[in-house]
C-alpha cells in the first residue's frame, strides 16, 4: 500500500476529476489542518475541492492514494498537467 503524500499545484479541476474517475483505489485529499476527504466520494469532491480553487484551478492540495498506480498517474498528471492518453 503506498502512504506517500503527494503535493498537487496549479491542477485544472475538470480533468483533475477525469483523473480521479480512473482510479481503482481510495484517493485522499489532505488538509494541512488534518482533515482527510476520500475523493472517490463525489461528495466528497464537492466539499474539498471547493474550497481549494482559485480561479477554476485547485491552486494547493495534498492528496494521498491507497493504490501505487494510482499515485504514480496522479504524479504524471501533476507533472505534465495532462492525462497518459
Amino acid at each position: 500500500m503506498a502512504n506517500k503524500t503527494l503535493e498537487l499545484h496549479d491542477i485544472d479541476v475538470p480533468e483533475f476529476l477525469r483523473v480521479l474517475d480512473t482510479c481503482t483505489g481510495d484517493v485522499f485529499l489532505m488538509t494541512r489542518e488534518g482533515d482527510k476527504l476520500n475523493l472517490r466520494s463525489k461528495l466528497c469532491q464537492l466539499v474539498g475541492l471547493t474550497q481549494l480553487i482559485e480561479g477554476g484551478k485547485i491552486a494547493e492540495a495534498f492528496i494521498m492514494c491507497e493504490n501505487e498506480d494510482d499515485e504514480r498517474k496522479l504524479f504524471r498528471f501533476n507533472l505534465f498537467k495532462k492525462t497518459e492518453e
